[in-house]
C-alpha cells in the first residue's frame, strides 16, 4: 500500500508538472489566436488576456485578400514539397551504402560527413558558390545546397544498420540488384525513420526565411516566412483604405498570418507523430 501510494503521488506530481509545462508552451499560441479573432477595440486597448473578447474575423479576410500573402503561401507549399522530396530521396540513397560494413573507406566517408557539422564555411562562401552556379533567384538555391542534412543522414544510416542483413542476402541470391534492394525492400521497410526525418525536413523548409532572404531578390518568389518577417519587423500592416486600417488592428493581421502559417504543421503532425517518435528512438540505438 505504501509503495502504491508513493507511485500514485509521483504520478500526480509528474502529471501536474507536465501539465504546467504544456500550458506555458501552448499559451503563446493560444494568445496569438485570440488576438487574431478579437474585436479591434479590445486589442488596441490591450484588454485581451486569457479569452477572446468580441468576434472579428476581418483580420483573416484582410490577410487572404492581400495578394502577396496567398502567393507567398503557395510559394512556401511548393518549396517545402519539392525540398522535402529531394531531401528524402538523396538521404535514403546516401545512407544505404554507408550502412554496409563492407563499403570501401566507410569510416573515412563518415568522418568527412560528420566533420561538416562542426566545420561550416559560412554564408559568404555558400552564396558565392550558389551565385557562380547561377542558382540565385531560383528555387534550386533553396533545395540543392541543403539536399542532405547530416543528422538526418546519420539517423537513417543507423536505422538501415538495424535491419536484418538476411533480407538483403536473400535478395542478392535471387538476383536483385542493389538499386532494386534499396527501392523495393529497404525504403518500404524504413517508413518510420523516413517519416521521422521527413518531419524535420518539412519543418526546416516551412520555417526557412534566412536562405530565401539571401538567395531570392524577386518579391514574387518570397515564401510566407519572409513576408511574415517583413510584417513583424517593418510593421507592414497597411490596409487598402483608412476604414479598413481603423477596423483591423495591425497586431490582429500579423497574428492571423502567423496562425495561417501554422495550420499545415498542425494538420500534418498528428498523422506522423507515431512514426516520428519510433523513428527517432530507432535511429538513436546506434551511432
Amino acid at each position: 500500500m505504501v509503495g502504491e501510494s508513493r507511485f500514485n503521488l509521483a504520478s500526480v506530481i509528474i502529471t501536474l508538472v507536465l501539465s504546467l509545462i504544456a500550458i506555458v508552451m501552448l499559451y503563446p499560441i493560444f494568445y496569438i489566436l485570440i488576438i487574431s479573432i478579437s474585436d479591434t477595440a479590445y486589442v488596441v486597448q490591450g484588454k485581451i488576456t486569457f479569452w477572446p473578447k468580441g468576434l472579428n474575423l476581418n483580420a483573416y479576410m484582410e490577410v487572404l485578400k492581400d495578394p502577396k500573402i496567398p502567393r507567398a503561401y503557395l510559394n512556401t507549399i511548393f518549396y517545402t514539397g519539392l525540398g522535402t522530396s529531394i531531401n528524402l530521396l538523396f538521404t535514403a540513397v546516401a545512407a544505404y551504402p554507408l550502412s554496409k560494413p563492407d563499403f570501401i573507406w566507410r569510416k573515412y566517408w563518415m568522418f568527412g560527413i560528420v566533420a561538416t557539422m562542426f566545420l561550416n564555411p559560412g554564408i559568404i562562401p555558400n552564396y558565392l558558390i550558389v551565385n557562380t552556379l547561377g542558382l540565385t533567384d531560383t528555387v534550386w538555391a533553396l533545395v540543392i545546397p541543403n539536399a542532405i542534412w547530416t543528422m538526418e543522414l546519420i539517423i537513417l544510416k543507423s536505422f538501415y544498420e538495424g535491419m536484418s542483413s538476411q533480407i538483403r542476402e536473400a535478395a542478392l541470391i535471387d538476383g536483385a540488384s542493389e538499386y532494386r534492394i534499396l527501392f523495393n525492400i529497404v525504403i518500404p521497410l524504413s517508413k518510420p525513420a523516413l517519416a521521422s526525418i521527413g518531419l524535420f525536413y518539412f519543418m526546416g523548409h516551412w520555417n526557412s526565411f534566412f536562405l530565401p532572404m539571401i538567395y531570392l531578390n524577386d518579391q514574387h518568389m518570397f515564401p510566407l516566412q519572409v513576408v511574415l518577417r517583413d510584417m513583424l519587423i517593418f510593421n507592414d500592416g497597411s490596409s487598402s483604405s483608412l476604414v479598413d486600417a481603423a477596423a483591423i488592428a495591425p497586431q490582429a493581421k500579423k497574428n492571423a498570418t502567423i496562425i495561417l502559417a501554422m495550420v499545415p504543421v498542425l494538420i500534418i503532425y498528428p498523422f506522423v507523430q507515431k512514426y516520428f517518435a519510433k523513428g527517432v528512438m530507432l535511429g538513436s540505438e546506434k551511432g
